[in-house]
C-alpha cells in the first residue's frame, strides 16, 4: 500500500503491506492513507482482516484511525484483529474514546511479545524483536504443509466414485468401500512445502532478523539508504539496501524486496542496483505494487 518511511512523498506513502490469501486480508504496519491505497487496490473493507503493527512510530501507525473511518462508514461488520507492541492498545483506546466513528464491527486488539502469536488453520505467524531504538517487532508467516496433490487416475483405477469421497479423501479423512478402506495415501501426493513471507521493517542488521528471514520465499526488508548513508543508517536505527541484500543472502530467501524507502530518494534505482551486486533475486518495492506468491 506504501513503499516509503517518515513522511509521505509525491510517489511513496507511508509502510504498508498487505498479503491477500484467498479471502482473508494479512496487513503489515498501516500508514497514513493506507485505506485510500486500500480502495485504489479495490481489496474491499468488509473482508476478514488481521492487523500487524511493528512498533509505535507515527509512520506505521497512524493510518489506523483512517481505517476505521473508512470501514465504518461503509458498513463493516465483521471482527478486526489487531496485533501490536506496548503501546497499541492504549493508543486505539484513545482513539475511539475521542473520534465518533459511528463503528459497528468488534475490534480485538492483542499486545504481543516475541514468538509465536498466531497459529491459524492454514499458517502461523511468529514475531521477534528488533534493532530499532525502541520496542520493534518483525514477522513471518509460515503456511503449514499442505497434501499432496489428488492423482485422478490412482482414484479411478481404485473404483473411487467421484464426489464427496474424493473430497474426504483430499480433506485427509478415510473411506469405505465394500469392505475395502482407502486412505490419502492411496491418492495424494507427498506433501507440498507452503510458502513464507517475512516482513522486517525499521532495523539494523541483527540475528533474530535474520533467523526470521531464514528460507523465505518473500522477505520485505528495510532499506531506508543508500551504502553512503550507511553512519546515517547506524545512528536511525535504519537498514541499507546492500546490508538487506546481505540478510537476504545469508537467509537463503528465494526473493528480496526493498522496502521503506527514504524521502530523500525521488529515484531510488541506485537503491536496487547496489543490493543486487549482493542479491541478483531483488525488486524495489513502489506503492501498489503487486506480487504473486506461488507455491515452492
Amino acid at each position: 500500500m506504501g513503499t516509503g518511511g517518515s513522511m509521505p512523498t509525491k510517489y511513496r506513502g507511508l509502510p504498508s503491506v498487505v498479503l491477500r490469501r484467498g479471502s482473508e486480508l494479512l496487513m503489515f504496519d498501516c500508514g497514513e492513507a493506507t485505506q485510500r491505497q486500500m480502495g485504489a487496490a479495490k481489496l474491499g473493507f468488509n473482508k476478514k482482516m488481521r492487523i500487524f503493527i511493528s512498533h509505535m512510530h507515527g509512520d506505521h501507525v497512524l493510518g489506523l484511525p483512517g481505517l476505521f473511518q473508512s470501514m465504518s462508514f461503509l458498513g463493516r461488520q465483521q471482527k478486526l484483529e489487531i496485533f501490536g507492541p506496548d503501546g497499541i492498545a492504549e493508543f486505539i483506546e484513545g482513539v475511539n474514546n475521542t473520534v465518533k466513528f459511528n463503528q459497528r464491527f468488534e475490534l480485538e486488539v492483542h499486545s504481543i511479545n516475541p514468538g509465536k502469536i498466531l497459529d491459524a488453520p492454514e499458517y502461523t505467524i511468529i514475531a521477534d524483536n528488533l534493532e530499532h531504538g525502541i520496542e520493534c517487532l518483525g514477522f513471518t508467516l509460515i503456511e503449514k504443509e499442505k497434501p499432496g496433490r489428488f492423482d485422478l487416475e490412482k482414484a479411478r483405477n481404485l473404483q473411487i466414485p467421484e464426489g464427496p469421497l474424493w473430497k474426504k479423501l483430499q480433506a485427509g479423512g478415510t473411506i469405505i468401500i465394500g469392505d475395502k478402506e482407502f486412505g490419502p495415501k492411496d491418492v495424494l501426493g507427498h506433501p507440498r512445502s507452503g510458502s513464507k513471507i517475512t516482513y522486517i521493517t525499521d532495523t539494523r542488521p541483527c540475528d533474530s532478523a535474520l533467523e526470521l528471514a531464514k528460507n523465505s520465499t518473500f522477505l520485505i526488508h528495510d532499506s531506508t539508504f543508500d551504502n553512503s548513508k550507511s553512519d546515517k543508517a547506524k545512528e536511525c536505527g535504519h537498514s541499507t539496501a546492500q546490508e538487506a541484500a546481505t540478510v537476504a543472502k545469508k537467509a537463503q530467501a528465494q526473493n528480496l524486496v526493498l522496502f521503506h524507502i527514504s524521502a530523500m530518494y525521488e529515484d531510488a534505482s541506485h537503491l536496487l542496483e547496489e543490493a543486487k551486486k549482493i542479491f541478483q533475486d531483488t525488486s524495489l518495492a513502489y506503492d501498489l505494487m503487486k506480487l504473486p506468491i506461488k507455491n515452492p
